[in-house]
């Protein structure tokens, strides 16, 4: 469904404001980016945001992130992998060359992405994702595991550009476990930082907030901008 623009206008500055007051009572220099994620959405939408004064989009699926990017490259804008990635379309995420892949879920999958960067000459940012809550349902390393996994990655895979790590929050309607999660994962993150980690990516439409009191610095939000 194609929106009003104004309604998008209000959804925008509601997220931002939203953000600010999570933001602010962490800490005034505490900077939170927000990408807005389109997977629903119509690509008018998209532009309109665009217009609006947002930057950072990101998808789900790679085909969908290459229909989008090949439709709107005319526009400068930071796109973003966000989903999880089977190896047989790494090759095709590679060729749209996104500004960030979030969801680098294990060694295995580190190694493929790799083998495929080196041969195409290519360097790619990327995320380690975590599976904070230990969900069976969910991709990611385990948290005890995260940082010798994130320092072998370093070590052994050089096209890989780690930039820190990515959590979805606990699925459950229970605040204190979705916020144990994210502590999980912060703690992590806090350890990466001698690293040279400075993304740490938790939070989407449903527990923003809580993820930015939490210490995340780049939310995840597509329902509450588009819905």
């Amino acid at each position: 469904m194609i929106q009003e623009k104004e309604q998008l206008r209000h959804n925008l500055d509601r997220v931002i404001w939203t953000i600010e007051e999570a933001r602010i009572s962490v800490s005034e220099h505490h900077i939170v980016q927000l990408v807005a994620v389109g997977k629903y959405t119509e690509i008018e939408n998209i532009q309109s945001l665009y217009q609006l004064g947002q930057r950072a989009f990101g998808e789900n699926q790679v085909q969908q992130l290459t229909q989008r990017m090949e439709s709107l490259e005319e526009l400068p804008l930071q796109w973003h992998m966000i989903g999880s990635l089977q190896k047989n379309k790494i090759n095709k995420l590679i060729a749209q060359r996104p500004t960030l892949f979030h969801a680098l879920d294990s060694l295995a999958l580190a190694e493929a992405l790799n083998k495929k960067l080196t041969e195409q000459n290519q360097t790619m940012a990327m995320l380690l994702q975590i599976n904070s809550a230990k969900e069976q349902t969910k991709s990611g390393v385990m948290p005890e595991e995260a940082v010798d996994i994130y320092q072998e990655i370093q070590e052994r895979f050089p096209q890989i550009r780690l930039k820190g790590v990515m959590s979805i929050g606990a699925h459950t309607e229970e605040t204190p476990l979705i916020q144990q999660s994210f502590e999980t994962t912060h703690r992590i993150y806090e350890t990466l930082q001698k690293e040279g980690a400075t993304l740490c990516s938790m939070g989407m439409s449903s527990d923003y907030p809580l993820a930015i009191k939490c210490g995340s610095n780049l939310v995840r939000v597509g329902s509450s901008l588009f819905g």
